[in-house]
């Protein structure tokens, strides 16, 4: 059976690092997803760019850093509430075709309750770095140990 594990990190560079490591290890990374606020400069420059695919990959890659160019699927949403948000993996894919529900309806659709959803939110609207992703039940505790060790100040597996 497959899990969801979450962890928040306060910095781009500590959620970049579990990441790699994740990869490194040899763990499936398909289904890594990070969830990012833009600051006001990439905002604007996404604003101008928000339907150019590729304008969106480059925008979200400098939210993201290398896990943008490590997990497929990057780019910048402007989501009601929240502001522009940079997103990577299978979130970005269900984030752009969200009309409804936006990063609380995703999270909630990988398994995660909708309080929990909720906190993650406001977690990225106060500038940190959620990343999720889905993986074996036997390989779960080893994910949520190398989120641990790279400084995620929460990590849950659901």
């Amino acid at each position: 059976m497959e899990k969801t594990i979450v962890g928040v990190f306060s910095t781009r560079d500590s959620a970049d690092l579990a990441a790699h490591e994740i990869r490194d290890r040899g763990l499936r990374i398909d289904d890594i997803s990070i969830l990012a606020k833009a600051d006001d400069g990439e905002a604007e420059e996404a604003e101008d760019t928000v339907n150019d695919n590729i304008s969106d990959g480059i925008t979200a890659g400098g939210v993201l850093g290398g896990l943008a160019g490590l997990l497929l699927g990057a780019g910048t949403f402007m989501l009601p509430g929240l502001g522009m948000i940079a997103a990577a993996g299978p979130l970005a894919g269900v984030l752009s075709g969200a009309v409804t529900g936006g990063v609380v309806g995703g999270l909630v659709d990988l398994g995660i309750p909708e309080a929990d959803s909720e906190r993650y939110e406001n977690d990225v609207k106060s500038g940190k770095y959620v990343l999720t992703m889905k993986q074996s039940e036997d390989k779960s505790s080893e994910v949520a140990s190398i989120l641990r060790r790279y400084g995620a100040t929460e990590v849950n597996v659901y």
